[in-house]
């Protein structure tokens, strides 16, 4: 646990330092490969340029999830922390981006989990028309991308994190399933309600009149 704090103290320090020195050029760039074998061997740049590199792109996928400004950041840098301290056990060293992205997700959801949020409904039986799925997807191309991502965001905890992670994170519903212990056919129901409520929310706003 201590190298773990280490770690995160670390983080900030070079996050600080970085917005202040200059970023290398793209033909300067190192070869991620290395960068990883820096972090190995605790040199502060194969750290510095990871994190500068994924850090926006992981951060977009906790918000997604996590609508609190802080609390996003505090699931950022943890999942930075862990990466780092375990990156050892990192086989393939060019999918560091997918990894950290999956623990930030994890950690996401462990921090709903904690809040009591629930990702299925009592008595759950609906399973949704497949159908009716293509058909909501193809209305909402003709919506404003910030209508839409506000009706999302408008979404109950449950709903907004199985759309997310189906729509924007591309894991399938099945894996979805086995991220918040529920069924199969309680994704997709869930997924379906999520975006008849979405479409609601936009008929609200004057769509598809």
């Amino acid at each position: 646990m201590q190298v773990i704090y280490a770690t995160l103290s670390r983080i900030w320090r070079l996050k600080d330092e970085s917005q202040n020195r200059k970023r290398l050029q793209p033909k300067e760039q190192i070869d991620e490969q290395h960068l990883i074998t820096l972090c190995r061997a605790g040199n502060d740049m194969g750290y510095t340029e990871l994190y500068n590199k994924y850090a926006k792109y992981v951060y977009n996928s906790i918000r997604r999830i996590i609508s609190h400004t802080a609390e996003a950041e505090d699931i950022l840098q943890e999942a930075f922390c862990l990466a780092f301290a375990d990156i050892d056990r990192l086989q393939n060293t060019a999918s560091f981006g997918a990894w950290v992205k999956r623990i930030a997700l994890n950690r996401s959801i462990s921090c709903l989990r904690k809040r009591k949020i629930l990702f299925s409904e009592a008595g759950e039986i609906d399973v949704a028309d497949e159908n009716d799925y293509d058909e909501d997807a193809n209305k909402l191309f003709d919506c404003k991308v910030e209508d839409v991502r506000k009706a999302i965001d408008e979404l109950p905890h449950g709903y907004k994190t199985i759309l997310s992670l189906y729509l924007f994170e591309n894991i399938s519903q099945e894996e979805i399933s086995k991220m918040l212990d529920i069924s199969y056919n309680t994704v997709r129901t869930q997924y379906h309600r999520a975006k008849k409520k979405i479409i609601q929310s936009l008929k609200d706003k004057t769509y598809y009149e």
